[in-house]
């Protein structure tokens, strides 16, 4: 009855990753294509991030369907294992039976198998999804296999699919020969407030629509409640017709959106999750600014909104500090209205303020910290920027960091 009165042949926005539904947005184009590349050129690691929901999985379906029977594919989703447990895991892929084996057995196993399909001329790429949650004991072991290989620039091809915060792992000192390895490092950043309009079109018309089932003026309201992320997307969508079909209605309008909304309790993505606005978003209250300098560039100043800001050396960060003493993703600023704390998220060369190095603080208002060879000034609402920071601000900084210590300690003794 649901699928009669929109005139579909299937649901449009099933939850579960159907490669066939697939929106290829620039973003998930570019993804694609890097992902590609490691296979064909068998040169090292991709690395793939996004946010959840933002289409990883589907996109990952997607590109397992397009390989022919010459590559070799094993593909790891339980990533929360012992070094044994993922080499137990990667050879059951492979059909082989594991599991009364020594790691040493493993080990040896695995790299008979994995030189032997080589050998043969096929193409061996490992696929790990959910990598964010590996330990780094597991990611030492993926980099030891990436070595495997008869000569002549074959190797195994790794890709790795994970939440954002892998890339803060990768960029441990710890892991720097596998950095070293990965030849493409890419994050998948949500649908733009266009690209939303047009997944939600491929969707229906995949699923068999052959007229408008959303009116135009849903597409923004849409966009503003789920961030462009095609699983809130999925679900927001998929609530609104639902709705409509309840009220015996074939269009969806902005009144059953709103309904829609109302039973799913949702907030504005951006109440929600602090993320999305920009200085250009009337609805974006600026809570303050960071004024970044340094030797080679000019100053620039930065509006900070409600929610993270990632700072780091490549385009994917909030802001950039092109340098190669600032790491990937370095650090990450959380603005509230009246506060903000700044955490470094495992950078090599570290965060300074006063001259200490610190893991996290809370910020205050005039206060500066260095990251690389840029000096980052935050400050909080519209103000006047203050003026030099002194020797004597940070003396005076480090003896309330020391007093706020010395009460926590005594706290902790009563």
């Amino acid at each position: 009855m649901y699928l009669e009165s929109f005139g579909l042949d299937e649901h449009p926005f099933r939850l579960s990753p159907d490669p066939r539904f697939l929106f290829l947005s620039r973003q998930h184009a570019r993804a694609r294509a890097y992902m590609q590349s490691t296979v064909w050129f068998s040169d090292g690691f991709v690395v793939i991030t996004g946010e959840i929901g933002a289409g990883k999985t589907t996109l990952l379906e997607q590109f397992l369907t397009e390989l022919d029977s010459s590559v070799a594919v094993a593909r790891v989703s339980q990533t929360q294992v012992t070094p044994a447990q993922f080499l137990q895991s990667l050879l059951v892929q492979f059909g082989v039976r594991p599991f009364n084996m020594r790691k040493a057995e493993l080990i040896d196993t695995l790299n008979h198998h994995l030189q032997a399909l080589l050998a043969e001329g096929r193409r061996v790429v490992i696929v790990i999804d959910e990598a964010q949650n590996l330990d780094p004991a597991v990611l030492e072991e993926v980099r030891l296999l990436s070595d495997i290989g008869p000569g002549g620039g074959r190797v195994v091809s790794m890709i790795l699919f994970g939440q954002p915060e892998l890339n803060a792992t990768l960029d441990s000192p710890g892991l720097e020969q596998l950095k070293q390895r990965t030849r493409l490092r890419f994050h998948l950043e949500a649908l733009s407030e266009d690209e939303t309009g047009d997944y939600i079109s491929h969707r229906l018309a995949v699923a068999g629509a052959r007229r408008e089932i959303f009116e135009e003026a849903c597409f923004p309201l849409i966009y503003r409640y789920t961030g462009g992320i095609p699983r809130l997307i999925n679900t927001l969508c998929d609530t609104a017709m639902l709705v409509a079909f309840g009220e015996e209605k074939d269009l969806v309008t902005v009144a059953e959106l709103h309904e829609a909304i109302d039973e799913l309790q949702w907030s504005d993505y951006v109440s929600r999750t602090g993320r999305m606005r920009t200085a250009a978003d009337p609805a974006a209250e600026t809570l303050g600014r960071l004024v970044v300098t340094s030797s080679d560039e000019e100053e620039r100043e930065f509006p900070l909104l409600h929610g993270r800001v990632i700072i780091g050396r490549t385009p994917d960060n909030d802001i950039q500090l092109d340098s190669r003493f600032v790491s990937r993703h370095h650090a990450q600023l959380t603005v509230a209205p009246r506060s903000a704390v700044l955490e470094d998220l495992n950078s090599t060369n570290g965060v300074y303020i006063g001259g200490r190095l610190i893991k996290r603080h809370n910020l205050r208002d005039g206060e500066k910290f260095v990251i690389g060879d840029h000096e980052l000034l935050f400050r909080l609402g519209r103000g006047p920027a203050p003026g030099p920071w002194t020797s004597q601000d940070a003396a005076a900084l480090e003896a309330e960091d020391e007093a706020e210590d010395e009460a926590q300690e005594e706290h902790h003794e009563d």
